[in-house]
């Protein structure tokens, strides 16, 4: 099974006998055309000489953590990937990845990796069973990594049981599951996230409880479906993805202007920031004092502009526009009224009914949503993890 487009990846390599087979997971990863760097252990170098790595994966190879200090390799090799695999995985690996020990250049490269990790062991029988062994594999399933194998048969040696490796082409198949699809591969995708702040004076302003969360997962299941990202980013209190281009915006009109320069060579246009409906009609130079206001402090708002229609106002041939509209209606029918309401209004070619709460959607890991297409009909829905509803919102696009 062949990948539709090239991937970064990176194949590490533990010390044992198995170390043989995992040439062949290199071997059959380069010939798919993906840009293939091995990063073996020192214990595996003893299995697999360097030169051979280095043939197979037309690429230097190293372990040592102070080679290509200037460019952090380290860190860049991580960052980099499209996805790490690990062949074999001794038990002492399993262990150092379930601990996240990170002294050689294997364990800070999976360190400094948002990429999905495949993983597959290699070891006695005794040593697969052992409780140890039995629970970092439990850890590092739990946290999303894909375990392959080990399958059952001949080891080193007389013995027999499970723990021998998976065979490559098993272990080259779950790669190309955990990438996922590459159909995004050539289409810029222009994602906004966040929310806006409209400043009341230079210390406070007007704002809304997003993170950002949903929109740096859009962008991040974009980059690893082979999008060319933009992010524009406003004011997030989560961590912006590794990959594409991230600008950094604050207020609406901020918003409204980057993301109308933005669009112009984008494919699709994902509205994911949650926008200040208004904002000061005056904004303060110098900190308003209490003691000079009294009582009260009465401000006078005049209404952001309509970004999302502005955005469909300004869409050229071709172009997808999905919009967002944060709801607080429990009520599914009544939701799904004020969607197909907002969408009349705002012409995009999608909306994602999201539903937000004091304990929902905004500051929190996880979403439920309902996508409507321009006719107001259902396409998706999805309630879980925010990164799973960035995958099935992406889905639309096929």
């Amino acid at each position: 099974m062949s990948a539709p487009q090239p991937l970064n990846v990176v194949v590490g390599m533990s010390g044992g006998i198995a170390a043989y087979k995992a040439v062949g997971v290199a071997r059959s990863l380069v010939l798919e055309g993906h840009d293939v760097h091995v990063v073996p252990t020192e214990s595996a170098l003893r299995f697999i000489g360097k030169p051979t790595l280095e043939a197979i994966s037309r690429n230097p190879v190293t372990t040592d953590l102070f080679d290509g200090v200037a460019e952090v390799r380290h860190v860049a090799l991580g960052q980099r990937a499209d996805v790490i695999v690990i062949a074999p995985a001794t038990a002492s690996t399993l262990a150092r990845l379930a601990h996240g020990l990170s002294d050689d250049l294997l364990g800070t490269t999976v360190l400094a990796s948002r990429a999905p990790l495949v993983v597959a062991p290699a070891m006695h029988t005794e040593m697969w069973q052992n409780p140890a062994t039995v629970e970092n594999v439990r850890l590092l399933r739990e946290r999303g990594v894909v375990i392959v194998g080990p399958n059952s048969g001949q080891l080193t040696g007389a013995d027999a049981g499970p723990g021998r490796m998976a065979e490559p082409e098993e272990i080259v198949a779950a790669v190309h599951a955990a990438v996922g699809p590459r159909d995004l591969v050539g289409r810029r995708v222009l994602v906004s996230a966040g929310g806006t702040r409209e400043p009341l004076d230079p210390v406070r302003y007007i704002g809304n409880r997003s993170s950002g969360r949903q929109g740096v997962e859009i962008a991040r299941a974009a980059a690893a479906r082979g999008a060319d990202v933009v992010l524009v980013a406003a004011n997030l209190e989560v961590a912006a993805p590794n990959g594409g281009r991230v600008v950094h915006v604050s207020s609406a009109d901020e918003l409204q202007r980057t993301m109308l320069a933005e669009a112009a060579d984008a494919d699709v246009i994902v509205m994911a920031a949650a926008v200040a409906d208004y904002r000061p009609d005056a904004v303060a130079e110098r900190k308003i004092k209490k003691d000079e206001q009294g009582d009260e402090l009465v401000l006078r708002l005049v209404r952001n502009p309509d970004i999302l229609r502005s955005l469909v106002v300004a869409r050229r041939d071709g172009q997808v526009v999905i919009g967002f509209a944060a709801e607080t209606e429990g009520d599914r029918e009544r939701l799904l009224e004020l969607g197909r309401a907002k969408l009349a209004r705002k012409g995009s070619d999608f909306l994602v009914l999201n539903t937000v709460g004091w304990n929902q959607g905004f500051g929190t890991e996880r979403n439920t949503v309902v996508v409507l297409d321009r006719a107001g009909d259902i396409v998706a829905e999805a309630d879980g993890s925010k990164a799973s509803v960035a995958t099935r919102i992406l889905d639309i696009l096929r």
